[in-house]
C-alpha cells in the first residue's frame, strides 16, 4: 500500500484492471491473459530506438507516430537497466500507458532461469500485465559441436518455460542470423519442438530468415508457426562493396523481404500477438549529433511514421488486423 492512502473508495487504475482481468482468468487463445486492446496484432516499436529520451517523452513520442504500443527493452543497457527493473519497469510502463498505449511485450537477456536477473524480471513484468518477452541468444559450444551444444541446452529452456508458467509470460527465442543459435532457423525448432507453445516459442524475425533462408524461409515458418506468439518486422537487401557482398538495412519495403508472401502465410497459419516494428537503418538520433534532442526527435518521427504507414497498408492488403 502507498504511504498516505486512505480507505475512501478510489476509480480503478488500468494496471489493477489488468491485475484483476488476469487473476480472474481472461485469457486468449494462447491460454496468456491479452491485456491490450485495439486488436491481436498490436503494432509496437522497438524502444531500443527512442532510447534517446526519457521514458514519457518515448512514449509519447511513441503516441505521436501511431504505434500501439511498445516493445521495452529491459536488459543491460537498455530503457530498463535489469538490476533496476523493480523500480523502474513500472515507471516505464506506467509512461506508456499514461500516453494511451499498451506494453504487452519486453525484449530481455534472459536465456535460462539461473540469470540473476531473470526471477525479478518476470515477477515484476507479470505484475505489469507484460505478457510476452524476448530472450537473449544462445552460442554453440566449440567442445560439443552443433547438435550436442542444442541437446545441452533442452534442460535449460525446460526449465525456463516452468518458470514462465508460474508467471504466465511466454520467452521466445528469436532467429538472428549470424553464427550462433538462431542463425539456421531449423535449430530454434529443435530446441523448442517439445515445449509447450504457451510458455516458450520463438519471435520470428522476417528479415533474418530471408537472410539466412533465401527462398527456402517459408519451411521453417511452418514447422515454428504453433510456436509464434510475437514477431519482429524490418527488411534489408544485399549490396556489393568493394568487391564483397554485404547487408544493407532498410526501410520497409524496399529490400528483399516478400512481405505479401510473408504475410499471407501468417494469416494461413493465424499467427497472432504482438509485432516488434525495428528499424536498423541508421536513424536521426544515431547519425546526426550535431542536432538538437527535439530535431533528433522529430526526425525520428516523421521516419518512423513512413514505415508505421507502410506496414499497417500491408497488413491490411493481406486481411490481418490493424488499428
Amino acid at each position: 500500500m502507498k504511504e498516505g492512502r486512505d480507505d475512501r473508495p478510489t476509480k480503478m487504475t488500468r494496471g489493477e484492471f489488468i491485475t484483476m482481468t488476469a487473476a480472474a482468468g481472461l485469457v486468449g487463445m494462447t491460454g496468456i491473459p491479452i491485456p491490450w486492446k485495439r486488436n491481436k496484432m498490436p503494432i509496437c516499436v522497438f524502444s531500443k530506438h527512442l532510447q534517446f529520451l526519457d521514458y514519457d517523452a518515448m512514449a509519447a513520442t511513441a503516441a505521436e507516430i501511431g504505434f500501439d504500443g511498445v516493445d521495452l527493452t529491459v536488459r543491460p543497457g537498455g530503457h530498463v537497466l535489469p538490476e533496476n527493473v523493480e523500480r523502474d519497469l513500472p515507471r516505464a510502463v506506467e509512461a506508456v500507458h499514461k500516453a494511451g498505449l499498451d506494453a504487452p511485450m519486453m525484449t530481455t537477456k534472459i536465456t535460462g532461469p539461473d540469470d540473476p536477473f531473470a526471477k525479478p524480471i518476470l515477477k515484476t513484468a507479470s505484475q505489469l500485465g507484460i505478457r510476452y518477452y524476448r530472450m537473449g541468444y544462445l552460442s554453440y559450444k566449440d567442445d560439443l559441436g552443433v547438435a550436442r551444444s542444442l541437446e545441452s541446452y533442452k534442460p535449460l529452456l525446460q526449465e525456463l518455460a516452468a518458470l514462465n508458467k508460474r508467471h504466465g509470460l511466454h520467452g521466445a527465442y528469436q532467429n538472428h542470423s549470424g553464427p550462433r543459435v538462431g542463425g539456421p532457423v531449423w535449430d530454434v525448432w529443435l530446441l523448442i519442438k517439445d515445449l509447450d507453445p504457451r510458455w516458450l516459442g520463438c519471435q520470428y524475425d522476417i528479415r533474418h530468415a530471408v537472410v539466412e533462408g533465401g527462398t527456402s524461409w517459408p519451411l521453417a515458418l511452418e514447422l515454428l508457426s504453433s510456436h509464434i506468439k510475437t514477431t519482429a518486422i524490418k527488411d534489408f537487401r544485399w549490396v556489393k562493396t568493394g568487391g564483397a557482398w554485404e547487408i544493407l538495412n532498410c526501410p520497409l519495403g524496399e529490400g528483399m523481404v516478400d512481405f505479401k508472401a510473408y504475410l499471407q502465410l501468417v494469416k494461413e497459419y493465424r499467427i497472432e500477438g504482438p509485432i516488434s516494428m525495428h528499424f536498423e537503418y541508421p536513424m536521426p538520433s544515431e547519425s546526426e549529433e550535431t542536432l538538437s534532442l527535439e530535431q533528433q526527435r522529430q526526425k525520428t518521427v516523421a521516419v518512423m511514421k513512413k514505415d508505421l504507414e507502410r506496414l499497417r497498408a500491408m497488413l491490411k492488403e493481406a486481411g490481418l488486423p490493424t488499428s
